[in-house]
C-alpha cells in the first residue's frame, strides 16, 4: 500500500523534529539540566502553575523558561516577575512548539547566561491538546495540565496528550464542588490511557496539592543530575 503525500510529509516532519530534538537533548545533558515540557489546553493553567513554582523554587534551584505563544508575550511578561530568565517564542500560526524553535531559545539562553548554572528549564507549551505532545522538543519528561472545567472525557477524546505524559496535573481542583465532575472518573480515563502517569490533584489558588508537585519536581531534578554523573 502506497503512502499519500500527506502521510508522508507528516513522516518526514516527525523525523526532521526527532533529530533536532536529540540534538537539543544532548545540550540539556551537557550542561546538566533536566528540561520539562508543559503542555495543555488554553487556559489550563500553565502559566500560573509557573508562577507558583518559580516563587516557590527560586532560592533552592536555577531555573529557566522557554515560553512558547502564538502572538504576544503577555504570559513571558508574567513569569519575567519571578527574576529567572524568560526566552519568549511567537510561533505565528503553528499551534505547537518544535526543536528547531527550542533550538533558538537554547542558543538565545547559552548566549546571555552560562547554561551550565542551571538545574531546570520549563518549556511552556502552545495551548493544544494535540499537536504539542507529537513534537518532541529534547524535553527529559512532558507534564500536562488537565483543567476541572474540561470534563472527565478528555483523556479518551484527546489520547495522545495523555499517551506521552509522565506526570498529570489536575488543576483548578477548587472548582470542583461546583461543577458536575467525578474526579476519580476522570482519574479512571486517564488510567485507561496511560497506567503508569503519576497524577497529582492540585490548586494553584489555594496550594492544595502544590507541595506534592514541588517534590516531584525536585526527584526530577535529582534524577537527572544523579544519571549525568553516572
Amino acid at each position: 500500500m502506497h503512502q499519500t503525500v500527506e502521510a508522508a510529509l507528516e513522516i518526514n516532519l516527525l523525523h526532521a523534529n526527532q533529530a533536532g530534538a536529540n540534538h537539543n537533548r544532548a545540550h540539556f545533558d551537557q550542561w546538566g539540566i533536566t528540561c520539562l515540557n508543559i503542555m495543555s489546553s488554553p487556559g489550563a493553567g500553565k502559566t500560573v502553575l509557573l508562577e507558583r513554582t518559580l516563587a516557590a523554587l527560586n532560592h533552592d534551584l536555577k531555573m529557566a523558561v522557554i515560553e512558547g505563544d502564538m502572538t504576544t508575550e503577555l504570559d513571558a511578561e508574567r513569569l519575567r516577575q519571578y527574576g529567572v530568565p524568560v526566552i519568549a517564542i511567537n510561533t505565528g500560526r503553528s499551534c505547537h512548539l518544535d526543536s528547531k524553535m527550542v533550538s533558538g531559545g537554547l542558543h538565545t539562553l547559552a548566549a546571555e547566561y552560562n547554561p551550565a548554572e542551571f538545574d531546570l528549564v520549563f518549556v511552556e507549551n502552545v495551548g493544544n491538546l494535540v499537536c504539542p505532545a507529537e513534537f518532541e522538543v529534547g524535553e527529559h519528561g512532558k507534564v500536562a495540565l488537565l483543567s476541572v472545567t474540561e470534563g472527565e472525557d478528555k483523556p479518551l477524546k484527546y489520547p495522545i496528550m495523555f499517551q506521552a505524559a509522565d506526570c498529570l496535573l489536575i488543576s483548578k481542583i477548587d472548582l470542583a464542588p461546583y461543577l458536575d465532575i467525578d474526579l476519580n472518573r476522570l482519574e479512571s480515563n486517564v488510567r485507561q490511557i496511560n497506567p503508569q502517569v503519576r497524577i497529582i490533584r492540585l490548586s494553584a489558588k489555594t496550594g492544595e496539592g502544590l507541595e506534592t508537585w514541588l517534590t516531584w519536581l525536585r526527584n526530577q531534578v535529582n534524577s537527572s543530575k544523579c544519571l549525568s554523573k553516572g
